[in-house]
């Protein structure tokens, strides 16, 4: 069984799904390339080792440079902050290694172009964590899309909803900082609502937004640990230089009209990951917080019967449904990343990019952009000026 080495830069929130992933893979999808799990990195030595021993890494590092000139690593994983995305997969693709790297791909959409023409020039591998797309139900809504069953496709409709950081006193995390995160909740949550509607629905053509901060400056984290904080105990307070809530109407080249809703700011929605598509032979409704089902509608169905059927997407007629349970025994947010991976070991596999690749990565950044581009300039944005 041909095997692929990874190092891993990231230990935290991404990291432990990651590593979750290239541990249950063996197990559950034994006839793809399986993952060594060679080296994880991260800067704070005792808290990597501890990551190290707990995930289950070989050996861990603090130097990421020093992670992509060993000779025993085919892949670098990415899942640092989003300020380290570029350095990294720069160096990575030089040295030949394929890449794997958490959204959103880079801080400008200039900076996700380098780092796709460096992956492309180097020959490697390349692919972003949307790993959304991975839900079975979610791969259900495309096939559907793909063989016409919903007809013409005229609304998608698409929101993510969190409230984590709705007490103003919850600390200035890096995630609240423009120059590590580059964007509050519309790279990070919009990011993957862009990226399924163009998974599902296709290219965005114009855009026009807009985006609002609620709390201005927060208490000084003392320290932090994916999305949770605790102050430094001191009064002192910084900047929150990101967006809390960020909307927007689209335009899609197909003609279809779009509606985006990201905010940090909806009290009782812990993961309100959801879509709405309708089209001129039915409707599609998900909900990642009941992530197994699809809600389908038809307008071909008997007018006496017509009505919203719930699709539980746990079937061996599902994708990736077979390596897991049996019917109706539920898969969760962990199987996404697992999905993900599964993807992009198949794609080394056989010699041929994985998708989502750092073009998807590049065009979602397009859409992110002209979104700001609008919301500054209070006007329609074509994403072709960017």
């Amino acid at each position: 069984m041909q095997q692929i080495r990874v190092g891993m830069v990231g230990y935290k929130f991404m990291g432990k799904a990651h590593s979750h992933a290239y541990r249950d893979i063996p197990m559950f999808f034994p006839d793809v390339v399986h993952p060594v799990m060679q080296a994880i990195c991260g800067r704070d030595a005792e808290g990597v080792s501890q990551a190290a021993k707990q995930f289950g890494w070989k050996e861990y590092v603090t130097d990421w440079k020093e992670l992509i000139g060993r000779d025993d690593i085919d892949l670098i994983d990415i899942n640092a902050p989003s300020d380290m995305h570029k350095e990294i997969a720069l160096e990575a693709a030089k040295a030949g290694k394929h890449l794997l790297c958490e959204k959103p791909l880079a801080l400008t959409l200039e900076d996700s172009r380098e780092m796709l023409a460096a992956a492309e020039a180097a020959g490697v591998k390349h692919m972003v964590g949307f790993n959304y797309r991975f839900a079975p139900a979610v791969q259900l809504a495309r096939k559907l899309i793909q063989e016409g069953r919903l007809g013409q496709i005229y609304h998608f409709r698409g929101w993510f909803l969190q409230d984590w950081i709705i007490d103003p006193e919850f600390p200035l995390v890096w995630r609240l900082q423009k120059d590590i995160a580059g964007s509050g909740s519309h790279g990070d949550l919009g990011a993957h609502i862009i990226d399924m509607a163009h998974f599902l629905v296709g290219d965005i053509e114009e855009v026009i937004g807009m985006s609002e901060t609620f709390i201005k400056e927060r208490p000084l984290p003392g320290s932090m640990s994916g999305l949770s904080a605790k102050g430094n105990q001191s009064d002192e307070k910084g900047p929150v230089t990101v967006d809390d809530a960020t909307l927007f109407l689209a335009k899609f080249a197909n003609g279809a009209l779009g509606s985006f809703e990201a905010t940090r700011f909806a009290a009782g929605h812990r993961c309100t990951n959801s879509f709405e598509i309708n089209g001129s032979k039915g409707s599609l409704k998900f909900d990642f917080e009941r992530m197994n089902e699809l809600q389908v509608y038809f307008t071909e169905d008997a007018e006496d019967v017509q009505g919203f059927r719930r699709v539980l997407a746990t079937d061996p007629a599902h994708a990736y449904a077979e390596a897991w349970w049996p019917p109706g025994h539920t898969i969760g947010f962990e199987h996404t990343f697992i999905h993900e991976t599964v993807e992009l070991l198949q794609a080394i596999r056989e010699d041929r990019q994985p998708v989502p690749n750092f073009a998807d990565g590049v065009k979602c950044q397009q859409v992110l952009e002209a979104v700001d581009l609008s919301i500054a300039e209070r006007r329609w944005v074509r994403t072709e000026e960017l």
